[in-house]
């Protein structure tokens, strides 16, 4: 289920989830099994921070990671951008391309772990990670996945929870050292970037669906200079 990002041709529809996943399957059965759980998980809203850093960023190739039931990546296809959106959950992709579809908008849809992902290096202009669950390796992968897709002159934009970071292992299995934090990324942060933004802040959350009891964000905005 990964179009040809490469060609760039765009898709309104992907294919069953059956077929064509790149990354761990365990995974993706997870998080299908959570979507599948409920016929909305999300608000259908953009997440806050990213309305507010976008404002005054001129459309251009986007990659949104995570990109869920599509909220955020409709948001951004409408306002102009030429939107991949990678997520691991095939029900969730099947639900954003609904949305996609019905609001008459093209989105490249990826159905791949991102570090599994062909992305093209050095490609986009706009990396969006919105409260990720990307899982925390000794190599770093994820957090250089990142780096690596965002062009020249372009910006990597993490938003996660405040908070979540230092709680300790909880009950049900969550342990927040299995992820990754951006904290975690700002320390690969080399002379080719610039910090634009490294703030907590108060979270301007859409009413409704999972997460909307967390009241602040950590926000971590880098452009690539060269």
């Amino acid at each position: 289920m990964t179009d040809n990002i490469a060609a760039g041709s765009p898709a309104s529809d992907i294919p069953s989830h059956a077929d064509g996943y790149v990354g761990d399957p365990a995974v993706r059965e997870e998080w299908d099994n959570r979507y599948a759980d409920r016929p909305q998980l999300w608000s259908g809203r953009p997440n806050g921070a990213l309305v507010a850093e976008v404002a005054g960023l001129a459309p251009g190739r986007v990659l949104d990671v995570g990109c869920g039931e599509g909220a955020d990546a409709v948001w951004l296809a409408r306002g102009g951008w030429d939107v991949t959106a990678l997520e691991v959950s095939g029900v969730a992709l099947e639900r954003a391309a609904g949305h996609a579809r019905d609001a008459g908008l093209a989105v490249h849809w990826v159905h791949a772990a991102l570090t599994e992902a062909a992305l093209p290096p050095a490609s986009f202009d706009l990396v969006s990670v919105q409260y990720p669950a990307l899982l925390r390796t000794p190599d770093a992968a994820a957090e250089r996945a990142l780096l690596a897709a965002v062009a020249p002159g372009g910006v990597l934009l993490v938003v996660h929870h405040a908070g979540m970071d230092t709680r300790q292992a909880h009950d049900s299995g969550f342990d927040p050292a299995d992820y990754v934090w951006p904290s975690m990324v700002a320390d690969l942060l080399d002379d080719d970037w610039e910090v634009e933004v490294d703030e907590q802040r108060p979270r301007v959350a859409p009413d409704g669906g999972a997460g909307a009891h967390h009241h602040d964000d950590l926000v971590l905005r880098v452009r690539r200079l060269r």
